[in-house]
């Protein structure tokens, strides 16, 4: 993801999530600027449809809505706070492929765990990809909407 995909990444976030859920710009490009090599978009059909936001992160940490990003200094997960895709761009697998681009740069941080927050009903999707429910006590989890979910897995 690059400083010239904001525009893009901020369209995608309007299509894909509520008003109370949308993160200002001013915190979108400063997570890009802090996680620069966890943070990925995705295209299809050469127009970028897709972004997934994760850096460096601690287990059982949740960063909450509109707060910016702050990579642990000695990292034991990859903490995925935001995949959205473009409604035009579902079920042609850019999801998957953000997805397992995550894992593998995870993989190479030599990180033991991925972690996220499912909103939106997407627990099932999450679980499809090997995601687990698991317990946490942040109360980042708190900002979230009602059924939030902390889901955890390797990223092996």
């Amino acid at each position: 993801m690059l400083p010239a995909d904001l525009d893009a990444v901020l369209r995608i976030q309007a299509a894909c999530y509520p008003a109370v859920m949308q993160e200002p710009a001013t915190v979108v490009a400063a997570r890009m600027a802090v996680a620069c090599g966890t943070c990925l978009v995705g295209s299809h059909e050469g127009v970028v449809r897709g972004y997934l936001f994760a850096y460096p992160s601690r287990l059982g940490l949740v960063t909450e809505l509109n707060a910016p990003f702050t990579p642990a200094r000695q990292p034991d997960t990859l903490y995925l706070h935001d995949l959205a895709i473009e409604p035009c761009a579902l079920g042609c697998g850019l999801a998957r492929a953000l997805v397992d681009d995550a894992l593998r740069r995870a993989r190479a941080l030599g990180l033991a765990h991925a972690a996220l927050v499912s909103v939106q009903d997407s627990a099932g999707f999450w679980q499809a990809l090997g995601w687990r429910a698991a317990a946490t006590h942040d109360a980042g989890l708190d900002t979230y909407p009602p059924g939030a979910l902390y889901m955890v897995r390797t990223p092996a």
